[in-house]
């Protein structure tokens, strides 16, 4: 069936509403009715009820919630082979991002035991899981490395410093680093949580995040250069130290250890064919191959028997110590040199969990509180510096073995942590032996999905430019800047591209659709059409302090009327106007002064009584108050009233003609050429118009200085895309009436949201929009009341005729 017949047309038959009409119809709440006063929230703040305290529990510890209804027998297999599946790929992995922290591998063992346990128990999303995550790591490691570089560690030999380095000194002391880095970031991301503050993770945005993660893969890769080569470059800190870095590597390339090179290569091209085996094999598969586990396990076999450490110096893990180590106090005089890492570590773990937790839940059907998750990774974090673990946050990776392989519920992350334990307090001892460079090669395999991410540029590059430069901007100053600097440099940039964004909106003049009630953009739309005489105004932004001036000036351009000359050329006009009565007041005291003279002199000789100018005046007063003179006293006399000089002629003339001296041009077209004269010029007026003269004067309108020509009667502003309006962009608004009724150009404001209403009726403004009716619900509405207004009986270009207040027949 064809679309136009489908199409249904429907009548309309209402009044015009105005803002105080549509209140009246719909009562809008008062602010007091939708909120309650500071002392009500605060008295039920402190009302203690049993469903409020069963909520409040419930919230704080969502496994007691979900706990209660946990079926063995439905989710109890499937949690099992997950959370085993996972600790499989905890042990490869805490063992290799340990060494990106810079800390002994043992404690990426217990960085993926104990926060698991502690998110059990407060986290609300069912299959993220946390543990050690690479860009953490790499942004702890360069906390510790700069806090503890190695030539704070040089052996003293007596007076002489030698080369060696105390290595057990300089690693507990980077462990304290790390430890306390991560408990102060712990204690941020709580303190952010318990203030409902977990919408700060919603300003990181997927292209910020992405380009971040990006970038710090670039990191992670320069910090396992030496391992992959075995050589020892200058630490660096600060802006450029990747520059830096990668240039002393470059210039060690010739002291690269071979052995170790070749253990790392071949390490690679294991880990890179049996990932794309997997893969390939993934759908026939119960649960994916465990290729780190399998690589470790391997390199431990093949160092312990044939002797790389001894044989080739390759440097191995070392001695992992069996069980768990006992919580202690981490050393709060770090805090204060390390708070500023702590943050970035905080929003950026929040950002990468809270983002992996929604596409969860939303694919699965389950909610996730951010403020809740925000608490949970905080304690994951603070409770875990206390055994020395640093900084985690969800695992993109293990997160999708954990959803892939059937998980259900937090369960399988106790047991993936109950794996980690047995390998901690049974297993570890057997990994001494483990080369670094295996755990190198693990980290740099496992960046391959990180640097597959540069191909947003090529998406972004088609979808948003905007987005595009918030990812350039991002990777390139987290490149140069290093991790915290250029966090800190990428979330400005992207928050002054909203600002720039708010700044430079789009500005339109809308048109009708013919036949409805619609009104769009006139430059994008064919069949719009603009009303005659009326110009519909609209920004895409809200209107407030930044782009108060430029909405003003942006107004001036659509309308083609630039207000500010205008005034101007009517202000001087006005004082030009002046001027000249000035002067023509004076030319008319002089003739007037002649004339007196010449009557003077004419009496003395016949004989005749004198009379001063005063005393003629007063008479004027007394006797003439209604117009009328008596013969006897139109005899040579003179007044000025109302700025306008009136002269009665010695000569004999007709009686009821004066001779008028004003240098202006009023706007009566009663007036005749009066706008004509020059200064000095003369015109007679009749008597009887001589109130209505005065009165006319005092008008004096653009149209009738004769500068500007325009055919626009009104201006609507509509206002349906603010959501908030300040006292600046009040001012810009009363501005905006006050100057175009100078013009004689009605402003009229239309679709306020209710908020934009009740701050409107803060001030003195209001009252004024509401006594003259200028503000309206919606466009169409204004543009039946402004034409009717204006003399319009009809809506233009509607068939059949619309009655302004009346049905609209479409």
């Amino acid at each position: 069936m064809d679309s136009t017949r489908r199409c249904a047309k429907y009548r309309v038959d209402r009044e015009v509403l105005d803002e105080q009409r549509l209140e009246e119809l719909t009562q809008r709440k008062t602010l007091s009715d939708n909120h309650l006063s500071v002392t009500e929230r605060l008295k039920d703040s402190l009302r203690c009820t049993v469903p409020k305290l069963k909520h409040s529990v419930m919230s704080s510890l969502p496994v007691l919630y979900w706990l209660p209804k946990y079926s063995v027998w439905d989710y109890g297999m499937p949690d099992l082979i997950s959370g085993i599946s996972v600790g499989i790929m905890h042990l490869p992995q805490g063992l290799a991002y340990a060494l990106l922290a810079s800390v002994p591998p043992v404690f990426g063992l217990y960085t993926s035991l104990y926060p698991a346990l502690v998110y059990f128990f407060f986290g609300t999303s069912r299959h993220i899981s946390i543990g050690t995550f690479t860009v953490l790591s790499i942004m702890v490691g360069s906390v510790t490395e700069r806090l503890a570089p190695d030539t704070d560690f040089l052996i003293r030999n007596g007076t002489n410093v030698t080369a060696e380095v105390d290595v057990s000194a300089r690693d507990s002391y980077r462990v304290q680093v790390a430890a306390a880095t991560t408990v102060l970031g712990g204690l941020i991301q709580v303190a952010l949580g318990l203030v409902k503050f977990g919408f700060v993770g919603t300003y990181l945005s997927e292209p910020l995040v992405r380009a971040y993660t990006t970038a710090a893969s670039a990191h992670a890769v320069v910090a396992q250069l030496k391992y992959i080569f075995r050589v020892s470059p200058t630490r660096f800190s600060g802006p450029f130290s990747m520059v830096y870095t990668l240039k002393d590597v470059f210039f060690l390339l010739p002291h690269t250890h071979l052995p170790t090179l070749v253990v790392s290569a071949v390490s690679m091209v294991f880990l890179i064919a049996a990932k794309e085996l997997n893969s390939f094999l993934s759908p026939k598969l119960p649960v994916p191959i465990p290729v780190e586990l399998i690589t470790i396990v391997a390199g431990t076999l093949i160092s312990a028997f044939t002797y790389l450490n001894s044989n080739y110096t390759i440097s191995v893990v070392g001695e992992i110590p069996s069980g768990v180590r006992p919580p202690s106090v981490p050393d709060a005089s770090l805090f204060g040199e390390v708070i500023g890492d702590a943050f970035a570590l905080a929003m950026v773990g929040y950002a990468i969990s809270i983002s992996l937790g929604k596409t969860f839940a939303l694919k699965h059907g389950y909610k996730v509180d951010s403020n809740q998750e925000l608490v949970a990774l905080g304690l994951s974090n603070a409770v875990g510096g206390f055994f020395q673990c640093f900084s985690v946050c969800s695992s993109m990776s293990r997160s999708l073995i954990q959803e892939t392989t059937g998980g259900k519920t937090q369960m399988a992350g106790v047991a993936s942590a109950i794996i980690v334990l047995v390998t901690i307090l049974k297993l570890g001892p057997l990994f001494q032996e483990l080369p670094k460079a295996v755990l190198a090669a693990i980290v740099f395999v496992n960046l391959k999905g990180m640097f597959k991410q540069h191909s947003d540029i090529v998406t972004l590059w088609k979808r948003s430019k905007i987005d595009l430069m918030v990812w350039l901007v991002t990777y390139v100053s987290t490149l140069l800047l290093n991790l915290d600097l250029g966090l800190a440099a990428s979330i400005i940039f992207a928050l002054l591209t909203v600002i720039f964004r708010t700044q430079l909106p789009t500005y339109s003049v809308l048109g009708n659709v013919p036949g409805s009630e619609l009104y769009v953009d006139i430059e994008t739309h064919r069949e719009a059409r603009e009303i005659p005489g009326v110009t519909i105004f609209r920004s895409s932004a809200t209107v407030y302090f930044a782009n108060a001036d430029l909405y003003l000036e942006a107004l001036k351009e659509k309308s083609g009327l630039d207000i500010s000359k205008m005034i101007i050329y009517k202000k001087r006009q006005e004082a030009k106007q002046r001027r000249r009565e000035r002067r023509a007041e004076r030319r008319a005291k002089r003739q007037a002064k002649k004339e007196r003279r010449a009557q003077r002199a004419a009496q003395q000789l016949s004989g005749a009584p004198v009379f001063s100018v005063e005393e003629e005046a007063d008479r004027w007063r007394d006797t003439c108050v209604d117009g009328n003179v008596t013969d006897s006293e139109k005899q040579g006399w003179t007044e000025r009233e109302n700025r306008t000089v009136f002269v009665i002629p010695t000569t004999p003339r007709t009686p009821d003609r004066w001779e008028y001296l004003k240098g202006g041009e009023p706007d009566c077209t009663s007036l005749g050429s009066i706008s004509e004269l020059q200064d000095g010029d003369t015109t007679t007026l009749d008597s009887s118009s001589d109130d209505t003269l005065s009165r006319d004067l005092e008008r004096v309108s653009l149209g009738s200085l004769g500068k500007w020509t325009w055919d626009i009667h009104s201006i609507i502003i509509d206002l349906s895309t603010a959501n908030f309006i300040d006292t600046v962009a009040i001012k810009t608004m009363k501005n905006i009436f006050q100057d175009f009724s100078e013009i004689d150009v009605d402003i009229y404001m239309t679709g306020c949201q209710a908020l934009v209403v009740e701050q409107l009726e803060l001030g003195d403004f209001f009252s004024e929009l509401i006594t003259k009716r200028r503000l309206f619900a919606s466009v169409h509405d204004a543009v039946l009341y402004c034409l009717d207004h204006r003399g319009a009986t009809t809506f233009p270009r509607y068939e059949p005729s619309v009655d302004p207040y009346g049905s609209t027949k479409l």
